[in-house]
Order: C-alpha cells, then structure tokens, then sequence
C-alpha cells in the first residue's frame, strides 16, 4: 500500500511527505528531476512529469492512494485531468485533490475557474476523492515582507470584507491526515469536501493592525489599488500570471474569502490542536527578520 505525492518538492508536498513518514505510511514522491530530491529515509523517488503520460503510467503502477497537486501554471486543468485519468486507469480509488475555497464563486478567476472544473470531473466520473479547499495562503505574505518592514505598508489587496488565512502547515497536515484516512479505511470513501480556513477572518485594516502591534511601529493597509498591484506582480511572473492574480484580488476586494459554519470547529478537531493564526505568523516573521 503506497501513497504517492505529487507537487513533492514543493512547501505543501514536502510537508505532506514528512507527516506521512513520521506516521509510518509507504510513501512514493514523484519530481521532475530525482536529483534534486531531498526527502527522509525510506520515501521512494519517481521521476515524472503531468504531461509525460507514460512517466505518470509508470509512477501510479502499485500506487493505492494519491495526493494530487497541481501549480498554478497556463496549463494547469489540462495537467489535472490527465493525472486523475491516468489514476482512475490505474485502478487508484483513494486520491486528496488540493483545490481551492469557493471555486463555484470566483468563476471569472482562471486558476480558480480551473480546480473546480477539476472537481465537476471528480464528482461525475464518481471518483473516491477528498477535496480540499484552503483560503489564502498565510505563508504568500512572505512574498512582501520587505514592503511591511521597509515600507510600513501592507500591500495586499484583502479589502474590508476578510479572508479566512490559512498557515501552509496546517494544510500539509490536514492533507496527510485525509490521506491516511483514505489509505486505511477498508473501503474506498465517498467524496468529500473540506474547507480549509485559518481561526480568524481578517480584513486588511486588521492584518495591517497586527503587523504594527508585532513590529511596535505605524503599519498602514495600502491594498486598495488594484492596477499596482497587477504592475507589481508582473514584474517578476509572467504576465498572464500577474492577471490571474489581479483578477483573485479584485474578487477579495468584493466577496471576501470567508469560511462556512463550522470549518473552524471542524478543524480544530481535525488536528487535535488550535489552528495556528496570522498572528503567530507575524511574530515568527518578525522574530526571523
């Protein structure tokens, strides 16, 4: 009984890997280049790409449940949907789908526009799958710590409605968790879907307000101008990258990110633990600076 992960080399992936390990699982990491995988004793390395059909055929042989990532790329639905054909034609019935919160609403958004076609393939093809669907990334705030800090800006276009942030590990460990559930459960399970939330829902005025209490100094939410956002961005991504992203701000800026009854409660049970908050991101940020 093997797992296999793909997006293994990644901050979700890699994470994902190290909670299977630590809980005993088979695990089978697929990378594009095996060279450059770094992973613990005892995980198993296939080189692989999503649209290297026989490299997927080879790497889902004897596998019994998948972790299916997929990056944000031009081609990412292509990538999925081939991945989850070439599983279901391997005979895999246990798989955990990182999608994304409230694909049904952000229809205009592509990368989220994307997952939930995914996820209409999943549910009519009858497929065994847990879907998961996380909120805002805490750990994308990296990307402009050094506009907070140099600047006194937080830049993010959060708007006033809120976004339910999710800390990266919190994720990882969730996933790991499902796709144990998966693994050892004596049948395959129905489909499944979870939102994956922060403890707090945070308008940008808030994090904004965190940031000064962490840094002892004026911290102002600057996120408002849509248009510099995109200019930022594509400056180091490529340009239909920088508008996915501008179109995923703009709909932050009008419906939020916010979780359902009981994602929280759900979760907290989940891992046994408090979900960890922005707040303990920041100061870790700050403490690291």
């Amino acid at each position: 009984m093997t797992i296999l992960v793909t997006g293994a080399t990644g901050n979700i992936g890699s994470q994902v890997i190290d909670h299977l390990v630590k809980r005993g699982a088979d695990v089978r990491a697929l990378v594009r280049d095996p060279a450059k995988a770094n992973f613990p004793a005892g995980v198993s390395v296939v080189k692989g790409d999503f649209l290297d059909v026989a490299s997927l055929r080879s790497a889902f042989e004897g596998v019994s449940t998948l972790f299916l990532l997929n990056a944000v790329v031009a081609d990412e639905f292509t990538q999925a949907l081939i991945a989850l054909n070439v599983a279901r034609a391997a005979g895999i019935e246990r798989i955990v789908y990182l999608s994304v919160i409230h694909p049904d609403i952000y229809v205009n958004v592509p990368h989220f526009a994307g997952k939930f076609g995914v996820e209409r393939m999943i549910e009519q093809m009858g497929m065994h799958v847990t879907i998961l669907r996380p909120a805002y990334f805490i750990q994308n705030d990296l990307t402009i710590k050094d506009v907070i800090t140099g600047y006194g800006v937080y830049p993010m276009p959060v708007g006033d409605k809120g976004l339910a942030m999710i800390d990266s590990r919190d994720i990882a460990e969730i996933a790991a968790l499902e796709l144990l559930r998966r693994e050892q459960a004596a049948q395959p399970l129905p489909i499944n879907r979870l939102n994956l939330v922060g403890p707090d829902t945070l308008t940008g005025t808030e994090i904004a307000a965190i940031w000064s209490d962490v840094l002892a100094r004026q911290i102002n939410y600057g996120g408002g101008d849509i248009d510099a956002f995109e200019q930022n961005l594509a400056q180091f991504m490529p340009a239909w990258m920088a508008y996915d992203m501008r179109m995923m701000g703009e709909r932050f800026l009008t419906d939020g990110m916010l979780p359902d009854s009981g994602d929280v409660k759900y979760l907290t049970a989940l891992l046994g633990r408090p979900l960890r908050s922005y707040r303990d991101f920041a100061a870790e940020t700050a403490a690291s600076a």
